[in-house]
């Protein structure tokens, strides 16, 4: 694609001036005084349109350090829109988890084959890890453990925007307290699921790997009556028929 369509299709003179100049990850940026004459705007206009490059995780501000361009990274816009749709009820989590279902289905072939001996050495000590917190006493929930897994399942993948496709689920699942009064037995299933899912992956099974990864989505409760409910209530408030709380421990 031409470059110059791309760069009249941002509407943000202070992202064209990344584009354009090749601002690469690490670099730091002139003031915005010096940026605003290049341009030929105010710094109040840049200094707002710094701002949403700053919350797109494209750059960085920092005393002594001054503007730095970040790496891209496709998670902050999708999280900042997704957490905005749920949050006024224009979309829904079901919506959100029927994507990242579909993208983990879809790029499966593609991720397991990349994964190296150390992936799946780190894979089996996060379900050891998971196991020793759920057999605990006090239990705990390994929420951390959870997130974990399934990205380090997809890390191999050199497609940004898939990363941050998945990247957004997981904030947005941990934001919506979801499974947050799910019961002791939902986060043994989803644990035996997961150690099953892989010893297929160490055994080199990825078609077996693959069908308990669509066999494991069927736990999710965002099918159920439970799921509305969590999510009405995803920005507080209480319910009436939790079972054990699922925050740190149970």
């Amino acid at each position: 694609m031409d470059g110059r369509i791309l760069l009249n299709k941002l509407n943000s003179e202070f992202l064209q001036y990344l584009v354009d100049k090749q601002v690469m990850p690490g670099d730091r940026l002139p003031t915005l005084h010096q940026i605003g004459v290049d341009l030929g705007i105010s710094v109040g206009k840049l200094r707002e349109q710094l701002e949403v490059a700053r919350m797109l995780g494209l750059v960085s501000v920092r005393p002594r350090v001054g503007i730095q361009r970040e790496a891209f990274d496709f998670a902050p816009a999708v999280l900042q829109s997704a957490l905005f749709g749920l949050g006024t009820g224009e979309a829904t989590f079901v919506h959100l988890s029927q994507l990242r279902q579909s993208v983990e289905t879809t790029f499966w072939d593609e991720a397991v084959v990349s994964l190296t001996a150390e992936d799946k050495k780190h894979l089996k000590e996060l379900v050891a890890k998971a196991w020793s917190k759920l057999r605990g006493e006090p239990i705990h929930v390994p929420n951390g453990e959870h997130r974990q897994l399934h990205l380090a399942i997809f890390s191999r993948l050199d497609n940004p925007f898939v990363q941050g496709l998945l990247e957004a689920y997981w904030e947005a699942y941990e934001a919506c307290e979801l499974t947050r009064f799910a019961s002791y037995q939902y986060w043994l299933d989803v644990w035996a699921y997961h150690e099953r899912i892989v010893d297929a992956l160490c055994q080199n099974e990825y078609e077996q790997g693959y069908q308990l990864l669509v066999e494991h989505f069927s736990l999710l409760p965002t099918n159920s009556e439970f799921a509305t409910e969590k999510e009405r209530r995803a920005y507080g408030g209480e319910t009436e028929n939790a079972k054990r709380p699922q925050s740190k421990s149970l």
